[in-house]
Order: structure tokens, then sequence, then C-alpha cells
């Protein structure tokens, strides 16, 4: 079974489509978001549209909680930063009926069964939602989620962190971001999983995308421009 892994698309409609344009999404047996579908690129509508499309597996991220929260009638404390928040008020505000729907609808963690393999997918750990899992954090941290857990994979994201690791007998896989990475490349990040009856492998992907089309869509919209920046050189800048 061959499973397309992404996660952390923040919005980002052209680095999904170059995804789509290089991987093939529909060709592949099924597709896991691991959450953050929406806030800071400026296409929240066509990235929705397109996890639809694909029928992909998606469960909720911080910033769609937080983008949920304001449909509600609701606020959040941080981001306090203007900045930033504008991201998540122009989300919002964007965001059509049919789109609104099917956010507020996804679960904050799923788990499947899928030849023989328990799969759990979180966004940031099984433990905890908001819990950032690096490629260097310790392997004892791993280990420990893997005690507590009955999943023999354990996918996530939140990290913008494309990593795979083996330890305490699962697997632990984050695709990176595919819409926002921070480690000075601006190329997205997605990941192939393939479930074999005895064996699993992984292979990571960095594919470039028309960053130029997310940087002409922030000016349109008229957002800070700090964004653009991020976009163009891959890093977190605020």
């Amino acid at each position: 079974m061959k499973i397309l892994l992404v996660s952390d698309i923040h919005g980002n409609f052209p680095a999904l489509k170059a995804v789509d344009k290089s991987l093939h999404a529909d060709r592949f047996d099924l597709i896991i978001n691991s959450g953050d579908s929406t806030v800071y690129a400026p296409f929240p509508n066509r990235v929705l549209e397109r996890l639809r499309e694909l029928q992909v597996v998606s469960i909720l991220g911080n910033t769609d909680r937080k983008i949920i929260k304001l449909l509600k009638g609701k606020s959040f404390k941080k981001p306090s930063k203007p900045e930033k928040r504008i991201m998540y008020t122009s989300t919002a505000e964007a965001l059509t009926l049919k789109n609104r729907k099917y956010l507020q609808k996804l679960p904050q963690k799923k788990v499947l069964k899928i030849k023989g393999k328990k799969l759990g997918i979180f966004h940031g750990s099984p433990e905890h939602t908001d819990e950032f899992l690096f490629a260097a954090t310790p392997d004892s941290r791993f280990r420990e989620l893997a005690a507590n857990s009955t999943c023999d994979i354990i996918i996530t994201g939140h990290s913008h962190t494309p990593y795979h690791k083996k330890i305490g007998g699962v697997d632990f896989i984050n695709p990176g971001s595919t819409g926002r990475m921070f480690d000075g490349d601006p190329r997205l990040s997605c990941a192939v999983l393939k479930l074999k009856k005895q064996a699993i492998t992984v292979r990571h992907y960095r594919i470039s995308y028309d960053v130029d089309a997310v940087v002409q869509e922030l000016a349109r919209q008229h957002l800070p421009e700090i964004y653009a920046e991020m976009y163009i050189r891959g890093k977190k800048l605020n």
C-alpha cells in the first residue's frame, strides 16, 4: 500500500499543487494530512477544496483550531502580534460556507488499521496536540511515547521537521511542512510511506513550487510583507 503523507500546508495551494504534479497524488492508495491546513499562505479555500476532492484523511492542527474559534465568534490570546493575528482573521473571513463546515468536522487525531498495522495520526504528539517532536528530540522521549501507545506507526506534524525513526518498536514519521518550511530551504516537504507485509519504507521529498504566486497573492490581499520574505527564504522570521 502506497500512502502520501503531507502536513502543515498552511493555506499554500501552489505547494500542494506541486505535490500533485510531481508525485501524482491521485495515484496513491491513501493520502494523510497531519493538520495545520490553514493560515499564513493566502489560499485556504483552494487547499481545503483540493483536500476534499482527493478524499484526504485529515486532522486539525493548532492554526485550524484557532480558525474554528473565530468562526464560532470566539477569540484567542496567542499569537498576540497584530501581524500574526491578521493572518488568522483574513483566513476565517475568506472561508466559504462549505469549507467552514468541512474544517469544523475534522477530528484532532485519528487511528487507522491498515495491512494489519495500527497507524495513528496526530498533529503534535499522541500525548499532546501542541507538543513539538523534532528530529533532534531525545530518543528517550520517543521511547516514552512508544511505550504509552498501541500504535505501530505514529505520524505527526507541527514541528515542520521531516524525519523517520524506529524507536521502541514504533515507526515515528513526520513528513515536514508541505507549505512552510523553516530550515532555509523554501521547497516544500512531504513523504511517501509504503506498507508491506513484513516491513515499511519511508521516503521524504523536497519539491520546488511557485513561491512567486504566494508572494503576489499576499501582496494583492495587503497582508504583512514579512510573510512574503519568509516564503522566499524558507525561514521563520517572527
